[in-house]
Parts: C-alpha cells; sequence; structure tokens
C-alpha cells in the first residue's frame, strides 16, 4: 500500500475535528483547486491528472432517509474547471481498463434534494473504477451503503476519500484522464471515537473478499 505521507497527521488518534482535518487536507500546498460544490461536498483537484485527489463531505443521519430520487441526473462537464483540465462523460466510453464512471461523494448519499444529486453528477467527482469493485455490495458500492447506515446510527459522520495515483499512470479518454491506482475511504466521528478506513486496488474484484477484507488501519494511510 502506497503511504499518504501528509495524512500521517495522527487520524488515529481521532484528534481532529472534521473543520480541522478538511484545512489540513484541502489547501492550495495540497491541490491545484479546491471546489465547493454548493456547498454539499468538498474536492481537492489535479490538473495532472484531470481528477480528484480527495473528496470529503459530512453525511447528515437525517437525510440518508429524507428522500429517495430514483430519477438520476446527466453526467455533466464541470465548468468551475479550466476547460483543459476537465473530464468528459465520453472519456470513460468503452475504455480498455473495464473501468466505470466511479462517484467519490455517492449519488445515494446525496438524494434528499434534487440540487444535492445534481450537484455529485460533475464529472469532477467522478474516477475511473473498475466496475468489478464500483459495483459489488461486498466492496465499495457496499461500503457507500456501510457509510450511510453508520450516519444513521451516529446522527452523522465525516467521510474522506482519496485516490492514489502513480507517477505515470494508465490514462483514458481524448482527454488523457489518469486512472487511478487504488483509492480509499475513511469514516469519522470524533464526537463518537469512531474512525474506519478501507483501501481498494483499481483492480479486479477477487470474488472471494468481502468489505471488512478492505479494511485498514488509518494509521497506514
Amino acid at each position: 500500500m502506497k503511504k499518504i505521507g501528509f495524512l500521517i497527521i495522527s487520524l488515529s488518534s481521532l484528534v481532529f475535528s472534521s473543520n480541522i482535518l478538511e484545512s489540513k487536507i484541502f489547501s492550495p500546498s495540497n491541490c491545484d483547486q479546491i471546489l465547493n460544490n454548493g456547498g454539499y461536498f468538498k474536492t481537492c483537484y489535479s490538473y495532472k491528472h484531470k481528477g480528484a485527489l480527495f473528496v470529503g463531505y459530512t453525511l447528515d443521519g437525517q437525510n440518508m432517509n429524507e428522500k429517495n430520487i430514483k430519477k438520476r441526473p446527466r453526467f455533466y462537464e464541470d465548468k468551475n474547471i479550466p476547460k483543459k483540465y476537465r473530464s468528459k462523460h465520453s472519456d470513460y466510453t468503452h475504455n480498455k481498463f473495464k473501468n466505470d464512471r466511479g462517484h467519490l461523494a455517492p449519488d445515494a448519499a446525496f438524494d434528499y434534494s434534487q440540487k444535492s444529486l445534481n450537484s455529485v453528477y460533475a464529472m469532477s467527482n467522478i474516477i475511473p473504477q473498475h466496475n468489478t469493485i464500483n459495483r459489488s455490495s461486498k466492496a465499495w458500492k457496499g461500503l457507500e451503503k456501510f457509510s450511510r447506515t453508520i450516519a444513521t446510527k451516529l446522527g452523522s459522520v465525516y467521510v474522506l476519500n482519496g485516490v492514489v495515483y502513480s507517477a505515470h499512470p494508465n490514462r483514458i479518454g481524448r482527454n488523457k484522464i489518469s486512472v487511478p491506482d487504488a483509492y480509499w475511504k475513511m469514516i469519522y466521528s470524533k464526537k463518537n471515537n469512531y474512525q474506519r478506513c478501507f483501501y481498494f486496488e483499481n483492480k479486479k474484484k477477487d470474488p472471494e473478499l468481502k468489505i471488512k477484507d478492505y479494511e485498514v488501519d488509518c494509521k497506514d494511510l
């Protein structure tokens, strides 16, 4: 597993509030551009990779069961980003790595209003995810559901998603989007002394693995 050096900011000791954690991660020293996405979630964006490095948000337990808008919006180009650094929906079509358009801030967590749901369909919130990981209830998809369950139980949780790129990543599409080597998710609540982290290599899922098998010690990120 690749270590994300500056993340060793004592995350495992749970000393930071989500606001302090955000200030450490979502800073100009780490991000080419920081996107606020209407206040629903925050994106640390990389011009080099034409994709997110981090996406963070708070899941309010009340919102998790507030609504369930079934009709999904179309993916759209994020016009907040300079055109030469954007990704497009078409970049993913028929790519040879079998990567889906994978959400970092997930649609099912933001379907409590049309505005919040629309916000997560910006292409800046999407990364290439191997389809067997993205769609599996025993991998990324299942972990998103687990996050919502924990938010409902605890009242709220902060979720931080990280994306790991190699020095010379594979690329897809006309805009040459970087394909991540891996990605991870941290579910965090200082109030409830709760923190769990999960790490996924961006490759075909081992059918024997379950969500618990992807769990890692947060200090190892």
